[in-house]
C-alpha cells in the first residue's frame, strides 16, 4: 500500500489549479465558508461526508469517491501512528 495523498491535494491540482478556481470561489459554488476550503486545500482538515456530497453534486462525481478518498489517507496516517507491536492476533480454530 502506498502513502494516498491527502484528497485536499487532490482537489487543488485536479480540480481547482487546472479550472482557474480560486478557494473563494470554490467556497461560494459549495455554499460553505472560505475558511473551510482553505483548510481542506491545504490538507489540515478532512473532507466529511457533507464535504463530500456537496463536492460530489459540484463536480459531478460520487460522494463515495471523495470519502473513500479520504478513509484511504486517514487509514494510511492511523497505520504509521499506532503501536501494534504488542497486540498478538487472534486465531479461532474451526473444528
Amino acid at each position: 500500500m502506498f502513502n494516498p495523498p491527502h484528497p485536499g491535494r487532490i482537489l487543488r491540482q485536479m480540480y481547482l489549479e487546472p479550472l482557474g478556481l480560486s478557494i473563494t470561489e470554490l467556497a461560494v459554488r459549495l455554499g460553505v465558508s472560505r475558511h473551510a476550503v482553505s483548510q481542506i486545500i491545504n490538507e489540515h482538515t478532512r473532507i466529511s461526508p457533507q464535504m463530500a456530497w456537496r463536492l460530489a453534486t459540484l463536480w459531478g462525481t460520487t460522494a463515495h469517491f471523495w470519502s473513500g478518498m479520504q478513509e484511504e489517507y486517514d487509514l494510511w496516517q492511523a497505520k504509521n501512528e499506532v503501536d501494534l507491536s504488542q497486540i498478538q492476533a487472534y486465531s479461532i480454530s474451526q473444528e
